[in-house]
């Protein structure tokens, strides 16, 4: 130990180095709680609320067990030592096995200021850590942040009244980030980065705009702060962490409700993260739109079911095995840092407390005792301790036997139990490793509960694809069969296993892709991936290349983005200009109308190229209620 710690008292060090071993069960038994409660819930908000609670007695946990220890382990060495001198030898090997406990009580003592050491260090890293993003936050803010346009302050001011916030509300545009966020806590900053205004449509800015009101509206800065704090003070549990992040993404999926339900466009809404997703950079401090895994996200926007019944069961079988063992663990624990010995002189002597401890042993494993012993002497000769403990034999052996034999390792019980339930045989696991596989039981379990088979896969191969065993359930769960990779090789698209996954997530099939080439167009996968979230069909292709233009990929998902029809074109080509796609997009980011070119004529404005048009627009000049 360091001068790190030499402040600390060496009973405060004792009682803070056993808060931190307690903190590992009891962390583990209260995320398990939680993530059986909230996977009942239905309500994201009501998941959110658990969450947050679940994650408030995390924190209170190692406090309450701080103050409860201190008055016990202040006297624990005295009394520990003491028994130990007073052992008599004539209590010959029962003494010996009982003094076990107290050792390891003692010398566990010795490791807790290293504990204790190594614990301030990472708390003090994290807090860095946490003040360092603070501060880059707020210096970006203040030195690449601007004021925005009329047109988009108007916007949020509209969704602000509709939200009924009434609080002071800053709104800055800046160029260092991808999607909004929120930033702040007593008074909170919305940035709306430059890539998200020229990037989505109005339809798409106003619902990711009402997500970020959305966290101001329900103080989700201050709950993030909080937070952040117990991931500092707790972080060396694995249980805090997962707990937190499910906070986060119950967080966004309450926003997106009321984005949805304040706009009432899910599916713009959904491709507005879908394109942010692309775009994703945001500081962990901010409450951010593109913040959360994207297709759980979509699914829920547009109504979907993303998690089934039989993950659901699973989900609530895992968190009460969890449970169990993190209850098991603590008793484990308390056992040692109590050991049974540590008794007064006067009520019982060290031999009875040794034969009590072996009854309750027995008691436990269903054993009956010899008879009582009556004088506080030796006990004749105690059973091993192994015997408690010996199985008994397998009425499953057969089954065992065929697993093992099918090239499985030493299995669990729980990992038995679930393959038994889920109609797992040694034949299927032999037919997946025939097929030159090599799951484990947890890969083993998942293929069987998607309905994965050993023929699926040979279909699979036969292709010429090699997926992995999670390639293999992704493929499954998302419905890429054989036919629909031979549909997609025909129609001269050869991609990767996860492109297939993402065109298949996203509707694309051979025939609309052999819609595209009757048009000329060889979009790639990534293109094609775009184009079916954005809506470019092979038709609207069809239309803006009868108009003289011939965009590409890229530019196709531009125009549509940006809300670009024939009719839009046509209008234009009236008034007498000739386009290219990039002028057309340009224009119709600004606004530019047929109507406003004709009024800028009437006022003598003549032969203006679309840049000058565009300058008019954007200053104002020619105003009239009809542009508002």
């Amino acid at each position: 130990m360091t001068t790190l710690t030499n402040w600390l008292s060496p009973n405060t060090m004792h009682n803070l180095g056993w808060t931190l071993l307690h903190f590992l069960w009891q962390g583990t038994a209260i995320a398990a709680l939680a993530a059986v409660l909230m996977t009942v819930c239905r309500r994201a908000s009501a998941r959110y609320v658990l969450g947050v609670g679940a994650l408030a007695l995390m924190l209170a946990a190692p406090v309450s067990t701080f103050f409860f220890l201190a008055p016990s382990f202040t006297a624990a060495p005295a009394g520990s030592s003491s028994v130990a001198r007073a052992r008599p030898s004539a209590m010959g090997d029962i003494a010996a096995r009982t003094s076990t406990g107290i050792s390891r009580f003692s010398a566990s003592r010795d490791t807790l200021p290293w504990l204790v050491e190594a614990w301030l260090l990472g708390v003090a890293f994290f807090s860095l850590r946490f003040t360092g993003g603070f501060l880059l936050l707020e210096r970006e803010r203040r030195q690449q942040s601007t004021t925005p346009s009329a047109r988009v302050l108007a916007i949020c001011l509209t969704l602000q009244r509709r939200l009924g916030l009434d609080r002071t509300i800053r709104y800055c545009e800046c160029k260092w980030l991808q999607a909004p966020a929120v930033i702040g806590w007593f008074r909170p900053i919305v940035l709306l980065p430059l890539t998200a205004l020229t990037g989505l449509s109005e339809d798409q800015l106003q619902s990711v705009i009402a997500h970020e009101l959305a966290h101001i509206q329900r103080l989700d800065p201050f709950v993030n702060v909080f937070q952040i704090s117990v991931e500092t003070l707790l972080f060396y549990h694995p249980a805090v962490w997962w707990l937190s992040r499910r906070i986060r993404a119950e967080r966004e999926h309450c926003c997106d409700d009321i984005a949805v339900s304040l706009c009432g466009n899910p599916v713009e809404y959904a491709r507005a993260l879908t394109l942010m997703e692309e775009w994703r950079s945001a500081p962990a401090l901010a409450m951010a739109a593109n913040r959360g895994p994207l297709s759980e996200r979509i699914f829920r926007v547009l109504g979907l079911k993303s998690i089934g019944t039989g993950a659901r069961g699973i989900g609530l079988t895992g968190g009460l095995l969890c449970l169990s063992a993190a209850l098991i663990a603590g008793n484990a624990l308390i056992a040692i840092a109590y050991p049974k010995p540590l008794v007064r002189p006067h009520e019982t002597s060290l031999a009875q407390v040794s034969l009590a401890t072996l009854r309750r042993m027995s008691a436990v494993a269903q054993q009956t005792s010899a008879a009582p012993v009556v004088a506080p002497a030796p006990p004749a000769k105690p059973s091993p301790a192994r015997a408690i403990v010996e199985p008994q034999p397998a009425e499953s052996g057969s089954y065992i036997d065929g697993m093992r034999a099918a090239g499985l390792g030493t299995l669990t019980v729980d990992q038995l139990v679930a393959m038994k339930i889920q109609g797992v045989t040694p034949e299927y696991v032999r037919g997946l490793r025939d097929q030159g596989l090599h799951p484990d039981a947890d890969n083993i379990l998942s293929m069987r509960i998607q309905g994965v088979t050993p023929e699926y896969v040979k279909d699979l191969r036969g292709l010429g694809l090699n997926p992995d065993e999670d390639q293999i359930v992704s493929m499954r769960i998302q419905g890429v069969d054989a036919a629909y990779v031979r549909g997609m090789k025909e129609a001269g698209i050869q991609p990767s296993i996860d492109k297939l996954i993402s065109l298949k997530i996203q509707g694309a099939t051979p025939e609309f892709v052999r819609g595209f080439h009757q048009q000329g167009l060889q979009p790639t996968v990534d293109e094609l991936v775009s184009m079916r979230i954005q809506a470019v069909t092979p038709e609207y292709v069809r239309d803006i290349k009868a108009l003289g233009l011939k965009p590409t990929g890229d530019q196709f998902i531009s125009m549509r983005i940006q809300g670009v029809t024939p009719e839009y074109i046509k209008a234009l080509q009236a008034t007498g200009f000739t386009l290219s796609v990039d002028d057309i997009v340009s224009a119709k980011i600004q606004g530019l109308t047929p109507d406003f070119i004709e009024r800028a004529r009437k006022h003598g404005f003549q032969n203006l190229s679309l840049q000058k048009l565009i300058h008019l627009k954007q200053m104002g000049i020619l105003e009239a209620p009809a542009d508002i």
